[in-house]
């Protein structure tokens, strides 16, 4: 459930140069069609939040994947790019629902480092998806057309509507429902609006996402137009930063029990900043050529996962009577922000320097929230949690 956006996302990145060719745009209005998904889902994840506490989490997951797959088909027959655009933005706003219900149902069974662990665990999975769906994806559109993509990604849908129909309980009993209807919900967001800790910790995911996708959406055109791989070698490097993702993740997991999870955000924090910098001093100079850029982007990558586990657990742990609209909040903040972030490098040209420099904005502003919004760097001021 949890790996749903993900996996949208990276199954149609090698058909972005082919998407463009083929509807005869630009490649600004082809990374639209990336970012509008993101912000699609973060407005369906703060529907969705409130209507799992007054429902519970099953028929707002069976709901919201199934309209995934009927616009996922949808998406197959997109005549022009602005529809295409259209569409994509509505898929991610049903399939936000996955995504929401997951997170609430850790927060039902969880808090403190057992959720930071099994929220490490669940990137495990979401790493999957850049370590195999441009793979996936890349197959298909080389051999029927990067229309098809779309069918796989229906196809997965009907795969996770399934699993929740068949193997997820039902984890927030009739009596812990939050009662009332819009202004109950309404006011459940404007509890968490107003504690400024939470609202910090619920950013910094959208920020490191924002690192994420300014490297995802950017990556076909800097890796493949720039350097020149082939799309069988851009899947090799974009599994191969998957892998860090992934190790990132579990890394985190076994550190968790140890070390606190406010001491591993703000050291993996300031650690991507630096790195981030780094990069765009390498994209600058050319120094190194390639291969140092991707040593670069590989240790970026890596240390995002020791970040944003453990900011959703903490921000998680304060708000448990209404899990389900925090957890919307924090999964919206990291669509909209990374959503509104990502394109950036598209409008800067696109190049090594535009993907670099929009990474490290969004690592700087990363450690600035978490410095004065929090009490991380204070002394005594780390949670407990």
């Amino acid at each position: 459930m949890v790996a749903i956006q993900a996996f949208s996302t990276d199954i149609y990145l090698p058909s972005l140069p082919e998407v463009a060719r083929d509807l005869s745009t630009s490649v600004a209005s082809v990374q639209l069609t990336m970012t509008v998904l993101l912000l699609g889902g973060a407005v369906g994840q703060l529907v969705v939040g409130p209507v799992s506490d007054r429902f519970g989490r099953r028929a707002p997951a069976l709901v919201g994947v199934g309209l995934h797959i009927v616009t996922s088909v949808a998406c197959a027959f997109a005549p022009t790019v602005e529809v295409l655009i259209a569409l994509r933005a509505v898929q991610g706003f049903f399939n936000a629902a996955a995504v929401v219900v997951a997170m609430a149902v850790v927060r039902d069974l969880f808090v403190g480092s057992q959720a930071a662990r099994l929220l490490s665990r669940l990137m495990l999975v979401i790493g999957l998806a850049p370590l195999l769906a441009p793979s996936i994806g890349g197959f298909v559109a080389t051999h029927a057309g990067w229309r098809a993509v779309f069918g796989v990604l229906a196809a997965y849908g009907i795969v996770v509507w399934v699993a929740v129909l068949l193997r997820l309980p039902e984890t927030l009993p009739v009596a812990n429902r939050r009662p009332g209807g819009i202004r109950a919900g309404l006011s459940g967001y404007g509890a968490l609006a107003r504690d400024r800790h939470f609202m910090a910790l619920a950013v910094l995911p959208g920020l490191s996402t924002a690192v994420l996708m300014s490297y995802v959406v950017s990556s076909p055109f800097v890796l493949r137009a720039g350097f020149g791989l082939s799309e069988q070698q851009f899947a090799l490097v974009f599994a191969a930063n998957g892998i860090g993702l992934v190790g990132g993740a579990q890394v985190n997991a076994a550190l968790v029990h140890k070390v606190a999870p406010i001491r591993l955000l703000r050291a993996a924090q300031v650690a991507v900043a630096v790195l981030a910098l780094v990069l765009v001093a390498l994209a600058v100079t050319g120094v190194g050529g390639l291969p140092a850029l991707l040593i670069v982007l590989w240790l970026i990558l890596s240390l995002l996962n020791l970040a944003s586990p453990n900011a959703n657990a903490l921000a998680m742990s304060r708000h448990g009577q209404v899990a389900g609209s925090a957890a919307a909040v924090i999964g919206a903040a990291q669509a909209g922000v990374s959503g509104v972030v990502s394109p950036i490098s598209g409008l800067l040209g696109g190049g090594a320097v535009a993907m670099a420099s929009v990474m490290a904005g969004a690592a700087l502003v990363a450690v600035a929230v978490l410095a004065l919004a929090t009490p991380a760097f204070r002394r005594g001021g780390a949670w407990a949690a």
